[in-house]
Order: C-alpha cells, then sequence, then structure tokens
C-alpha cells in the first residue's frame, strides 16, 4: 500500500500511474517530459532511450520504472528483453554500439552524481559518434529517471510481480504514448 490515500485501486493503477491520477497538475508535465524525451524526433531510437531509462531505474533499484521500461524499451528493440537483459546485467559485454555503451556510462555517471560526468566520459562518447544532443539528451533522461524512480519508491507504490502486467503497459506505450 502507498504510503498516502492515493483514492484508487493500487493494483489497477501501480506505481506511477497511481500518483499520476492522484496528481493530474504534475502528471501532464512529467509526460509532456518523458514523452519529448523517450518518443519524440531523435537521433537515437525510441527503444534506445527506453534502453537508457530501464537501465538507470535498474542501478536505482526501482522495480516499478525498471520493469516498465525494460519492457517499453524490448518491444521496440529486435532482440526484446534478451537485450535489455544484457544490458542491464552488464552494458560492456552486452551486444551494443560503442556509442550506446558510451551513452550508457554517460547515464550511470548520473546517477551516482552528476558531477561524476567527466569531460573524459563525454569524450569518449563523441569518440563513438554521439552527438551533443544525444550526450545532453542522455544526461537527462538519467537524471529524469532519478527523479521518477523516487517519486514512485518514496511514495511507496505498488510494482506487479508478473511481466504480463509489463508487457500491457508496453503495447499501450508504444501505440499511444506517454501522454495518452
Amino acid at each position: 500500500m502507498a504510503h498516502i490515500d492515493l483514492g484508487l485501486d493500487e493494483q489497477q493503477f501501480p506505481g506511477i500511474s497511481g500518483l499520476m491520477r492522484y496528481r493530474p497538475e504534475t502528471a501532464g508535465p512529467l509526460n509532456a517530459l518523458a514523452e519529448v524525451l523517450l518518443r519524440g524526433p531523435h537521433p537515437l531510437t525510441a527503444g534506445e532511450r527506453e534502453l537508457i531509462a530501464a537501465y538507470v531505474s535498474g542501478l536505482n533499484e526501482c522495480t516499478f520504472c525498471c520493469s516498465s521500461h525494460s519492457a517499453f524499451a524490448a518491444a521496440q528493440l529486435d532482440t526484446g528483453m534478451t537485450l535489455v537483459g544484457q544490458v542491464r546485467a552488464d552494458p560492456d559485454t552486452a551486444p551494443i554500439s560503442a556509442k550506446l555503451r558510451a551513452l550508457l556510462r554517460i547515464a550511470a555517471a548520473v546517477q551516482q552524481d552528476g558531477r561524476k560526468v567527466t569531460a573524459d566520459l563525454v569524450a569518449a562518447a563523441r569518440g563513438e559518434g554521439a552527438t551533443d544532443l544525444e550526450i545532453h539528451d542522455t544526461v537527462l533522461i538519467a537524471a529524469a529517471f532519478c527523479m521518477y524512480n523516487r517519486y514512485v519508491d518514496g511514495l511507496g507504490t505498488f510494482a506487479p510481480t508478473e511481466p504480463a502486467a509489463y508487457e500491457e503497459s508496453a503495447r499501450r506505450i508504444v501505440s499511444e504514448g506517454y501522454r495518452a
């Protein structure tokens, strides 16, 4: 049970979805940010950006967000949940591009402390072909997901344990987006 009364069935509206219904005034801007960062036009695919969100959420041990964004990434990546699991286990050995690997290193640094993003990490990402936009948005995705993770976990929301719950949400997000 969440730390506050959300006035709804938490199993029907788990994690951030219940919080969004509780406070629609904040839901709008939070969903708009997610829509721009994860689904808007971008050189990184939506699956790659969702993978960054899932990776950071896993580092933060946020079950709901990690499970959600892992499912969202898997639904948009050719190798699905297999690749998501490999990246979450060890991005250094996962079969991803060197550019994405360098961006995940930046995301991990942000997750620890934004000041841990060094000129060397940025130069390494640039050396692998990352653009300033990709570096900027990787930092912002990582920072935003630290906030989303703390929002969800700080209010003690319900996180389903069955993968099917997240797969259903993934279908909705892929087809309708975050603002629906």
